[in-house]
């Protein structure tokens, strides 16, 4: 099976350079990444470096300041330079008479969105708008859109999985850490109080295989149950599903979006 880590985050200055990344990326059989961009940073100067030097591994998802009216000409030069997508906010909107600039150019240059947000930030009909308004648009929500343990109620199903409606909605799951409690003491094999919330089966059910994708949010996964783990556990996590299925969630359909291909 091809995986790509739909997630995962590199800096000289912060986390760890992208040889780090690439060790445990070998260490673990992932193919090839695409690169976030944190949080709050819009120098895209290194993750371009890294797909230079790396073509065939690395791909980068970029962040504009939305707030500059020039967001729409840097996210064009970005992706001439090789970006084949944005991270962007659910709720962010641009000054002046288009508050939609920017995700409209995001469609007009054929990108994929990796859409941050917080689980009420899913809440508000706004939410909906970017989805409905940009239908060729590939928007993926990050982290399972913000939902924890907590956020579950019986019979209910968190808003947020509403926007599966959408046929250009994608969800992103990452490690069973982000939302289960560790053990104490450490527990083995599985190192998670059980049972464990079934936020990766809701995310299915809504989604399907075919709008999913896996990412480790490295390197912040390495201080819950590591890399390897993240992998190991959600893929067993999905062991019922078919092997064509597990093979677009855990690469097939984050390469298509991030423009590594289909092959």
């Amino acid at each position: 099976m091809r995986i790509v880590d739909s997630h995962c985050h590199t800096a000289l200055g912060w986390y760890e350079p992208i040889e780090v990344l690439l060790a445990q990326m070998d260490r673990n059989g992932v193919e090839q990444v695409v690169l976030i961009q944190m949080n709050g940073q819009t120098d895209n100067t290194y993750q371009a470096e890294c797909v230079r030097r790396y073509p065939d591994r690395v791909r980068s998802a970029v962040i504009v300041d939305p707030t500059s009216p020039d967001a729409p000409a840097e996210l064009e030069r970005l992706v001439a330079e090789g970006a084949t997508g944005m991270r962007l906010g659910i709720s962010i909107r641009s000054p002046g008479d288009d508050p939609l600039a920017l995700w409209r150019k995001a469609a007009e240059l054929g990108i994929t969105i990796s859409c941050r947000g917080q689980r009420d930030e899913y809440l508000p009909d706004s939410a909906a708008e970017v989805f409905e308004a940009f239908p060729t648009l590939p928007i993926v929500i990050e982290h399972i859109g913000g939902l924890k343990a907590a956020d579950l109620r019986p019979g209910e199903r968190p808003k947020m999985f509403d926007l599966a409606r959408f046929p250009n909605a994608y969800v992103k799951i990452h490690g069973l850490g982000e939302f289960s409690q560790r053990a104490m003491p450490p527990t083995e094999p599985f190192p998670f109080v059980e049972p464990i919330a079934p936020l990766v089966e809701m995310a299915y059910e809504a989604f399907g295989a075919s709008r999913m994708m896996w990412g480790s949010d490295y390197p912040p996964v390495s201080v819950r149950e590591g890399y390897g783990n993240a992998l190991r556990f959600t893929i067993e996590r999905l062991a019922d599903k078919s092997e064509d299925e597990r093979a677009l969630i855990f690469g097939g359909v984050a390469a298509k979006l991030f423009g590594f291909g289909e092959g």
